[in-house]
Protein backbone atom coordinates (compact mmCIF):
# COMPACT_ATOMS: atom_id res chain seq x y z
CA UNK A 1 0.00 0.00 0.00
CA UNK A 2 1.22 3.51 -0.88
CA UNK A 3 0.17 6.03 1.77
CA UNK A 4 0.52 9.82 1.56
CA UNK A 5 0.01 11.77 4.79
CA UNK A 6 -0.50 15.52 4.57
CA UNK A 7 0.61 17.12 7.83
CA UNK A 8 3.48 16.24 10.15
CA UNK A 9 1.64 16.65 13.45
CA UNK A 10 0.94 13.99 16.10
CA UNK A 11 -2.03 12.43 14.26
CA UNK A 12 -0.30 11.96 10.92
CA UNK A 13 3.03 10.80 12.27
CA UNK A 14 1.59 8.38 14.82
CA UNK A 15 -0.58 6.78 12.15
CA UNK A 16 2.48 6.53 9.87
CA UNK A 17 4.49 4.88 12.66
CA UNK A 18 1.82 2.31 13.50
CA UNK A 19 1.24 1.39 9.85
CA UNK A 20 4.93 1.08 8.98
CA UNK A 21 5.59 -1.10 12.04
CA UNK A 22 2.70 -3.31 10.99
CA UNK A 23 4.05 -3.85 7.47
CA UNK A 24 7.49 -2.59 6.44
CA UNK A 25 6.57 -2.97 2.76
CA UNK A 26 4.11 -0.06 2.96
CA UNK A 27 5.43 3.04 1.21
CA UNK A 28 4.55 5.89 3.57
CA UNK A 29 5.44 9.56 3.06
CA UNK A 30 4.60 12.49 5.34
CA UNK A 31 4.30 15.87 3.61
CA UNK A 32 4.78 18.80 6.01
CA UNK A 33 4.52 22.45 4.98
CA UNK A 34 6.92 23.71 7.68
CA UNK A 35 10.71 23.22 7.66
CA UNK A 36 12.16 20.30 9.62
CA UNK A 37 12.39 21.20 13.32
CA UNK A 38 10.00 24.15 13.10
CA UNK A 39 7.25 24.34 15.68
CA UNK A 40 4.97 26.90 17.23
CA UNK A 41 3.44 26.88 20.67
CA UNK A 42 4.94 25.65 23.91
CA UNK A 43 3.92 22.57 25.87
CA UNK A 44 1.39 19.76 25.45
CA UNK A 45 -0.57 18.11 28.29
CA UNK A 46 -1.71 14.50 28.58
CA UNK A 47 -3.86 13.01 31.31
CA UNK A 48 -3.16 9.50 32.57
CA UNK A 49 -6.21 8.31 30.65
CA UNK A 50 -4.76 9.70 27.43
CA UNK A 51 -1.41 8.03 28.02
CA UNK A 52 -3.04 4.68 28.73
CA UNK A 53 -4.30 4.56 25.12
CA UNK A 54 -0.77 5.05 23.82
CA UNK A 55 0.63 2.36 26.09
CA UNK A 56 -1.97 -0.14 24.89
CA UNK A 57 -1.33 0.68 21.22
CA UNK A 58 2.49 0.45 21.30
CA UNK A 59 4.21 -0.12 24.67
CA UNK A 60 7.71 0.18 23.19
CA UNK A 61 7.05 3.61 21.71
CA UNK A 62 5.14 4.68 24.84
CA UNK A 63 8.25 4.22 27.01
CA UNK A 64 10.30 6.45 24.70
CA UNK A 65 7.46 8.92 24.40
CA UNK A 66 7.17 9.62 28.15
CA UNK A 67 10.90 9.55 28.96
CA UNK A 68 11.27 13.34 29.12
CA UNK A 69 7.80 14.24 30.41
CA UNK A 70 7.18 16.39 33.47
CA UNK A 71 4.64 14.77 35.82
CA UNK A 72 2.29 15.97 38.54
CA UNK A 73 -0.61 14.36 40.40
CA UNK A 74 -2.69 17.43 41.27
CA UNK A 75 -3.93 20.67 39.77
CA UNK A 76 -4.58 24.10 41.27
CA UNK A 77 -7.31 26.68 40.84
CA UNK A 78 -6.14 30.12 41.98
CA UNK A 79 -8.99 32.49 42.78
CA UNK A 80 -9.00 35.54 45.07
CA UNK A 81 -5.28 34.77 45.70
CA UNK A 82 -6.22 31.41 47.26
CA UNK A 83 -4.65 28.26 45.81
CA UNK A 84 -7.13 25.38 45.88
CA UNK A 85 -5.41 22.05 45.27
CA UNK A 86 -7.32 19.27 43.51
CA UNK A 87 -5.57 15.98 44.16
CA UNK A 88 -5.46 12.82 42.06
CA UNK A 89 -5.62 14.74 38.80
CA UNK A 90 -2.62 13.21 37.03
CA UNK A 91 -0.98 15.08 34.15
CA UNK A 92 2.08 14.52 31.99
CA UNK A 93 3.57 17.49 30.12
CA UNK A 94 6.12 17.76 27.32
CA UNK A 95 7.29 20.44 24.90
CA UNK A 96 5.58 20.30 21.54
CA UNK A 97 8.92 20.31 19.73
CA UNK A 98 10.10 17.33 21.81
CA UNK A 99 6.87 15.44 21.12
CA UNK A 100 7.29 15.99 17.37
CA UNK A 101 10.99 15.07 17.45
CA UNK A 102 10.31 11.76 19.21
CA UNK A 103 7.64 10.92 16.64
CA UNK A 104 9.85 11.99 13.71
CA UNK A 105 12.82 9.96 14.95
CA UNK A 106 10.67 6.85 15.47
CA UNK A 107 9.07 7.23 12.03
CA UNK A 108 12.43 7.63 10.32
CA UNK A 109 13.85 4.64 12.18
CA UNK A 110 11.24 2.34 10.61
CA UNK A 111 11.49 3.85 7.12
CA UNK A 112 8.77 6.51 6.93
CA UNK A 113 9.80 9.22 4.45
CA UNK A 114 9.38 12.97 5.05
CA UNK A 115 8.97 15.87 2.65
CA UNK A 116 9.40 19.07 4.67
CA UNK A 117 8.69 22.53 3.24
CA UNK A 118 6.02 20.83 1.14
CA UNK A 119 2.67 22.59 1.04
CA UNK A 120 -0.03 20.42 -0.54
CA UNK A 121 -2.70 22.70 -2.02
CA UNK A 122 -3.97 20.02 -4.39
CA UNK A 123 -3.86 16.30 -3.59
CA UNK A 124 -3.36 15.51 -7.28
CA UNK A 125 0.35 16.24 -6.72
CA UNK A 126 0.46 13.14 -4.50
CA UNK A 127 0.24 10.92 -7.57
CA UNK A 128 -0.96 7.34 -7.39
CA UNK A 129 -1.31 7.05 -3.61
CA UNK A 130 -3.65 4.27 -2.50
CA UNK A 131 -4.55 6.17 0.69
CA UNK A 132 -4.37 9.91 1.38
CA UNK A 133 -4.63 11.08 5.00
CA UNK A 134 -5.52 14.72 5.64
CA UNK A 135 -3.86 15.42 8.99
CA UNK A 136 -2.99 19.03 8.26
CA UNK A 137 -4.64 20.78 11.20
CA UNK A 138 -7.60 23.02 11.88
CA UNK A 139 -7.02 25.01 8.67
CA UNK A 140 -6.70 21.83 6.60
CA UNK A 141 -6.06 22.39 2.89
CA UNK A 142 -7.15 18.83 2.13
CA UNK A 143 -10.49 19.48 3.79
CA UNK A 144 -10.81 22.83 2.01
CA UNK A 145 -10.15 21.28 -1.42
CA UNK A 146 -13.02 18.84 -0.92
CA UNK A 147 -15.25 20.84 1.41
CA UNK A 148 -18.32 20.08 -0.73
CA UNK A 149 -17.81 16.44 0.20
CA UNK A 150 -16.59 16.73 3.80
CA UNK A 151 -19.14 19.45 4.60
CA UNK A 152 -17.24 21.08 7.47
CA UNK A 153 -18.94 23.20 10.14
CA UNK A 154 -17.15 26.07 11.88
CA UNK A 155 -18.17 27.68 15.14
CA UNK A 156 -16.31 30.83 16.16
CA UNK A 157 -16.07 31.21 19.94
CA UNK A 158 -15.92 34.64 21.52
CA UNK A 159 -12.99 34.63 23.97
CA UNK A 160 -9.53 35.83 22.95
CA UNK A 161 -6.30 33.91 23.63
CA UNK A 162 -2.56 34.62 23.52
CA UNK A 163 -0.18 31.67 23.87
CA UNK A 164 2.94 32.58 25.86
CA UNK A 165 5.72 30.76 27.65
CA UNK A 166 7.58 31.69 30.85
CA UNK A 167 10.57 30.63 32.94
CA UNK A 168 8.30 30.72 36.00
CA UNK A 169 7.72 27.05 36.81
CA UNK A 170 4.17 25.92 37.56
CA UNK A 171 4.63 22.36 38.78
CA UNK A 172 0.88 21.75 38.91
CA UNK A 173 -1.47 22.43 36.04
CA UNK A 174 -2.66 25.82 37.31
CA UNK A 175 -5.70 27.88 36.39
CA UNK A 176 -5.32 31.49 37.53
CA UNK A 177 -8.20 33.97 37.65
CA UNK A 178 -7.44 37.68 38.08
CA UNK A 179 -10.03 40.47 38.36
CA UNK A 180 -8.90 43.83 36.98
CA UNK A 181 -10.55 47.19 36.43
CA UNK A 182 -11.24 46.04 32.84
CA UNK A 183 -12.65 42.59 33.60
CA UNK A 184 -11.46 39.02 34.28
CA UNK A 185 -8.18 37.63 32.95
CA UNK A 186 -7.48 33.89 33.02
CA UNK A 187 -4.16 32.03 32.70
CA UNK A 188 -3.80 28.34 31.88
CA UNK A 189 -0.28 27.44 33.01
CA UNK A 190 1.86 24.34 33.50
CA UNK A 191 5.52 23.35 33.52
CA UNK A 192 6.50 21.19 30.54
CA UNK A 193 10.31 21.07 30.78
CA UNK A 194 13.04 21.63 33.35
CA UNK A 195 13.00 25.38 32.80
CA UNK A 196 9.82 26.40 30.92
CA UNK A 197 6.07 26.61 31.42
CA UNK A 198 3.19 27.29 29.09
CA UNK A 199 1.23 30.42 30.00
CA UNK A 200 -1.95 30.76 27.92
CA UNK A 201 -3.86 33.99 28.60
CA UNK A 202 -7.62 34.11 28.03
CA UNK A 203 -9.95 37.10 28.14
CA UNK A 204 -13.45 37.89 26.90
CA UNK A 205 -13.73 40.32 23.95
CA UNK A 206 -15.31 43.16 25.97
CA UNK A 207 -12.53 43.07 28.56
CA UNK A 208 -10.00 42.79 25.74
CA UNK A 209 -11.30 46.00 24.18
CA UNK A 210 -11.73 47.90 27.47
CA UNK A 211 -8.09 47.13 28.28
CA UNK A 212 -7.06 48.51 24.88
CA UNK A 213 -5.52 45.20 23.80
CA UNK A 214 -7.22 45.54 20.42
CA UNK A 215 -5.02 48.60 19.80
CA UNK A 216 -1.75 47.28 21.26
CA UNK A 217 1.17 45.74 19.43
CA UNK A 218 2.13 42.15 20.28
CA UNK A 219 4.95 43.43 22.49
CA UNK A 220 2.63 45.86 24.31
CA UNK A 221 0.08 43.09 24.86
CA UNK A 222 2.80 40.89 26.32
CA UNK A 223 3.88 43.62 28.77
CA UNK A 224 0.26 44.27 29.76
CA UNK A 225 -0.32 40.57 30.55
CA UNK A 226 2.89 40.50 32.60
CA UNK A 227 1.45 43.28 34.76
CA UNK A 228 -1.93 41.52 35.18
CA UNK A 229 -0.22 38.32 36.36
CA UNK A 230 2.74 39.90 38.16
CA UNK A 231 1.91 38.06 41.42
CA UNK A 232 1.97 34.73 39.61
CA UNK A 233 5.04 35.28 37.45
CA UNK A 234 7.34 36.32 40.26
CA UNK A 235 10.58 37.74 38.84
CA UNK A 236 9.93 36.18 35.43
CA UNK A 237 8.28 37.69 32.41
CA UNK A 238 6.45 36.16 29.48
CA UNK A 239 8.10 34.73 26.36
CA UNK A 240 6.60 35.14 22.91
CA UNK A 241 6.56 32.75 19.95
CA UNK A 242 4.06 34.16 17.46
CA UNK A 243 1.93 34.92 20.53
CA UNK A 244 -0.72 37.02 18.84
CA UNK A 245 -4.35 37.17 20.00
CA UNK A 246 -6.76 34.76 18.35
CA UNK A 247 -10.28 33.38 18.74
CA UNK A 248 -10.45 29.64 18.07
CA UNK A 249 -12.70 27.97 15.55
CA UNK A 250 -14.42 24.76 16.62
CA UNK A 251 -14.38 22.48 13.58
CA UNK A 252 -16.48 19.40 12.82
CA UNK A 253 -17.25 17.52 9.60
CA UNK A 254 -20.43 15.85 8.41
CA UNK A 255 -18.39 13.38 6.35
CA UNK A 256 -15.03 11.99 7.40
CA UNK A 257 -13.83 10.46 4.14
CA UNK A 258 -14.09 10.91 0.38
CA UNK A 259 -12.92 8.33 -2.17
CA UNK A 260 -9.44 7.30 -0.87
CA UNK A 261 -9.07 10.38 1.38
CA UNK A 262 -9.72 10.44 5.13
CA UNK A 263 -9.30 13.19 7.73
CA UNK A 264 -7.50 12.86 11.08
CA UNK A 265 -6.91 15.03 14.14
CA UNK A 266 -7.71 18.75 14.01
CA UNK A 267 -8.52 18.51 10.30
CA UNK A 268 -11.35 16.19 11.30
CA UNK A 269 -12.46 17.84 14.52
CA UNK A 270 -11.02 20.34 16.97
CA UNK A 271 -11.36 20.01 20.73
CA UNK A 272 -10.86 23.23 22.61
CA UNK A 273 -7.71 23.33 24.76
CA UNK A 274 -9.74 24.14 27.90
CA UNK A 275 -10.21 20.35 28.04
CA UNK A 276 -6.57 19.65 27.22
CA UNK A 277 -7.48 16.75 24.92
CA UNK A 278 -6.68 17.84 21.37
CA UNK A 279 -3.45 15.87 20.99
CA UNK A 280 -4.99 12.91 22.77
CA UNK A 281 -7.93 12.88 20.34
CA UNK A 282 -5.58 13.19 17.37
CA UNK A 283 -3.48 10.21 18.44
CA UNK A 284 -6.57 8.15 19.28
CA UNK A 285 -7.79 8.89 15.74
CA UNK A 286 -4.49 7.50 14.45
CA UNK A 287 -4.90 4.32 16.52
CA UNK A 288 -8.49 3.83 15.34
CA UNK A 289 -7.65 4.31 11.66
CA UNK A 290 -4.72 1.93 12.02
CA UNK A 291 -6.98 -0.70 13.61
CA UNK A 292 -9.65 -0.24 10.92
CA UNK A 293 -7.17 -0.65 8.05
CA UNK A 294 -5.48 -3.57 9.80
CA UNK A 295 -8.84 -5.35 9.84
CA UNK A 296 -10.04 -4.45 6.33
CA UNK A 297 -6.78 -4.12 4.40
CA UNK A 298 -7.16 -2.52 0.98
CA UNK A 299 -10.94 -2.32 1.31
CA UNK A 300 -10.82 1.38 2.20
CA UNK A 301 -14.61 2.03 2.15
CA UNK A 302 -15.06 -0.70 4.78
CA UNK A 303 -12.07 0.60 6.75
CA UNK A 304 -13.45 4.15 6.75
CA UNK A 305 -16.85 2.95 7.99
CA UNK A 306 -15.12 1.00 10.75
CA UNK A 307 -13.00 4.05 11.66
CA UNK A 308 -16.12 6.20 12.04
CA UNK A 309 -17.83 3.58 14.19
CA UNK A 310 -14.81 3.58 16.49
CA UNK A 311 -14.49 7.35 16.78
CA UNK A 312 -17.61 9.34 15.87
CA UNK A 313 -19.49 8.93 19.15
CA UNK A 314 -16.52 9.73 21.39
CA UNK A 315 -15.59 12.61 19.08
CA UNK A 316 -19.08 14.11 19.37
CA UNK A 317 -19.12 13.58 23.15
CA UNK A 318 -15.82 15.41 23.54
CA UNK A 319 -17.04 18.32 21.46
CA UNK A 320 -20.19 18.59 23.57
CA UNK A 321 -18.06 18.59 26.73
CA UNK A 322 -15.73 21.18 25.20
CA UNK A 323 -18.68 23.43 24.36
CA UNK A 324 -19.87 23.28 27.98
CA UNK A 325 -16.35 24.04 29.17
CA UNK A 326 -16.19 27.04 26.85
CA UNK A 327 -19.56 28.26 28.07
CA UNK A 328 -18.21 28.16 31.63
CA UNK A 329 -15.13 30.19 30.78
CA UNK A 330 -17.10 32.69 28.71
CA UNK A 331 -19.42 33.42 31.65
CA UNK A 332 -16.84 33.19 34.45
CA UNK A 333 -17.36 36.86 35.38
CA UNK A 334 -20.70 35.81 36.92
CA UNK A 335 -18.93 33.32 39.19
CA UNK A 336 -16.07 35.44 40.52
CA UNK A 337 -18.01 36.23 43.74
CA UNK A 338 -17.83 32.57 44.80
CA UNK A 339 -15.68 31.36 47.67
CA UNK A 340 -12.45 29.82 46.20
CA UNK A 341 -13.45 26.26 47.16
CA UNK A 342 -16.98 26.70 45.76
CA UNK A 343 -15.46 28.26 42.64
CA UNK A 344 -13.09 25.32 42.14
CA UNK A 345 -15.95 22.87 42.65
CA UNK A 346 -18.04 24.68 40.04
CA UNK A 347 -15.07 24.52 37.66
CA UNK A 348 -14.63 20.76 38.13
CA UNK A 349 -18.35 20.14 37.44
CA UNK A 350 -18.51 22.47 34.41
CA UNK A 351 -18.87 19.81 31.68
CA UNK A 352 -21.29 17.51 33.51
CA UNK A 353 -18.86 14.60 32.96
CA UNK A 354 -17.47 14.57 36.54
CA UNK A 355 -19.96 13.74 39.28
CA UNK A 356 -19.88 14.80 42.93
CA UNK A 357 -19.26 11.16 43.86
CA UNK A 358 -16.33 10.88 41.47
CA UNK A 359 -14.79 14.04 42.94
CA UNK A 360 -15.30 12.68 46.43
CA UNK A 361 -13.47 9.49 45.53
CA UNK A 362 -10.70 11.38 43.78
CA UNK A 363 -10.11 14.01 46.46
CA UNK A 364 -12.06 13.40 49.69
CA UNK A 365 -10.35 16.30 51.50
CA UNK A 366 -11.47 18.83 48.88
CA UNK A 367 -15.05 17.52 48.94
CA UNK A 368 -15.08 17.58 52.75
CA UNK A 369 -14.15 21.28 52.59
CA UNK A 370 -16.85 21.91 50.00
CA UNK A 371 -19.52 20.07 51.98
CA UNK A 372 -18.58 21.94 55.16
CA UNK A 373 -19.07 25.23 53.32
CA UNK A 374 -22.43 24.22 51.82
CA UNK A 375 -23.63 22.96 55.21
CA UNK A 376 -22.64 26.26 56.79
Amino acid sequence: MKIAIVGGGPAGMYFALLMKKRDASYEITVHEQNPAGATYGWGVVFSNVALSFLEQADAEFYRKFIASHERCDYMEVIHKDVRVQLRNNHFSRVSRINLLKVLQDECKSVGVKFNFDRRVDDVSVLGDSDLIVGADGGNSLVRTQFEDHFKPHFEKRRNKFAWYGTHQLFHAVSLIFRETEYGVFIAHSYQYSKDLSTFLVEVDPDTWQRAGLDRMSDEESQRFCEQVFAKDLGSNGLLSNRSFWFSPNIVSNENWSYKNIVLLGDALRTVHFSLGSGTRMAMQDAIALYEAISEHGNDLPAAFIHFEKLRRTSSADFQVAAAKSLDWYESVDKKMHLNPVMFAYDYMRRTGRVSHEALSERDPYFIACYEALTAA
